[in-house]
């Protein structure tokens, strides 16, 4: 492995990566590159679990009540209409078309090597309720700018993070580990509290 800076061996991109830091960080990973974890439940922004599919169903209802869409492009949408706050994973995504379809509410059609999906008229009143109030149109400004304060609170670590990789003697960099770690235990503390 390759040190440098004083043997922290920080190296871009990769080490970025490394540290769980990818495009789009603070909130890349599953999700996609800006997004935020893939599913909206409930009580907010999770990654997956409860509430995650009931969210994405009346999303899709809603979208598909505008036009026929394929199933990649529900998902760049809802990441288009939330600014990058909310994009579904596949995961959560493809299974609710499925169910979808063999309740009847929509139907499928060969678009090339994709497959287009439509309202039937028996999924039309469920999409014209859930057109109502969309999943998307519930993330208000003050979510947004709870977003933009994140990603600046990241903008602001990864610096601090990087001046004590270059240029901190080995004791300051396990010190900042261990701030590190402590910070993610309470993170998830507070997750844990919400449950």
């Amino acid at each position: 492995m390759h040190e440098g800076h004083g043997g922290f061996g920080w190296s871009g991109e990769g080490r970025r990566r490394g540290f769980g830091f990818g495009p789009g960080f603070p909130f890349g990973g599953p999700g996609g590159p800006g997004g935020f974890p893939p599913d909206f439940g409930r009580h907010g922004p999770r990654r997956g679990g409860r509430g995650g599919r009931q969210s994405v169903r009346p999303a899709i209802l809603a979208l598909l009540l505008e036009r026929p869409m394929h199933g990649y492009e529900m998902i760049q949408e809802l990441d288009a209409r939330t600014n990058g706050i909310w994009r579904p994973s596949p995961g959560s995504v493809y299974p609710t078309l499925q169910l979808l379809e063999d309740e009847g509410k929509i139907e499928a059609t060969a678009d090339g090597s994709r497959k287009s999906f439509q309202l039937t008229d028996e999924g039309r009143a469920e999409a014209e309720a859930a057109a109502q109030n969309p999943p998307w149109a519930q993330i208000g400004d003050e979510t947004m700018n709870q977003v933009q304060d994140f990603r600046d609170a990241a903008v602001g670590i990864m610096s601090a993070l990087k001046q004590v990789g270059f240029s901190g003697t080995p004791e300051q960099r396990q010190k900042a580990l261990e701030v590190l770690n402590d910070t993610k235990r309470k993170l998830y503390a507070i997750l844990a509290d919400s449950e």
